[in-house]
């Protein structure tokens, strides 16, 4: 997979030997992680990456991201797909900020940069779901063009589907 570069923003995909620095919080040489990386979230994302990793020897087009900073290349969140596309070709995504980084703008460059991926890849679908209480994500989901999908006692789900070149709710 290639790095996914925005415009203030490069998502650098996991490989094994970084997820196994964020899931034991030990940067190398040459890491620049921002205060508060990793979080509990990044560390289950990468956890998540390496059982997937493990189940078939790696994740495809659908991966897991490391999300960095254009002007100091400083790792500030993760962001991906919790794994390969469904059967229908849906998809579920994720994305997390360190508190630093939140209200800049980036989890919403970061979520438009990883629809477009997977509109290129094929998916038909994808899903995000946050906390209830979590409005500013809701609002992420949102101004990226996902629509609202229902609700339980405790998530918000979120959707966009493609058909024909189209979205719809």
């Amino acid at each position: 997979m290639d790095d996914l570069v925005t415009e203030r923003l490069i998502l650098c995909p996991l490989d094994p030997a970084l997820a196994r620095r964020i899931t034991a919080n030990a940067p190398q040489a040459g890491d620049r992680w921002e205060a508060g990386y990793p979080s509990g979230a990044d560390v289950a994302g990468a956890r998540r990456f390496l059982e997937v990793c493990g189940q078939d020897g790696g994740t495809g087009p659908f991966g897991a991201y490391e999300i960095r900073r254009r002007c100091d290349g400083h790792a500030i969140g993760g962001a991906g797909f919790h794994g390969p596309a469904d059967p229908q070709g849906g998809v579920s995504v994720g994305y997390g900020l360190v508190p630093a980084a939140r209200g800049h703008g980036y989890a919403s460059e970061a979520l438009r940069a990883l629809l477009s991926l997977a509109r290129e890849l094929g998916a038909t679908r994808v899903r995000g779901d946050t906390d209830l209480a979590n409005t500013a994500s809701r609002h992420v989901m949102a101004a990226c063009g996902m629509r609202p999908a229902g609700q339980d006692e405790r998530l918000a789900y979120y959707e966009t589907v493609w058909d024909h070149g189209t979205t719809t709710p």
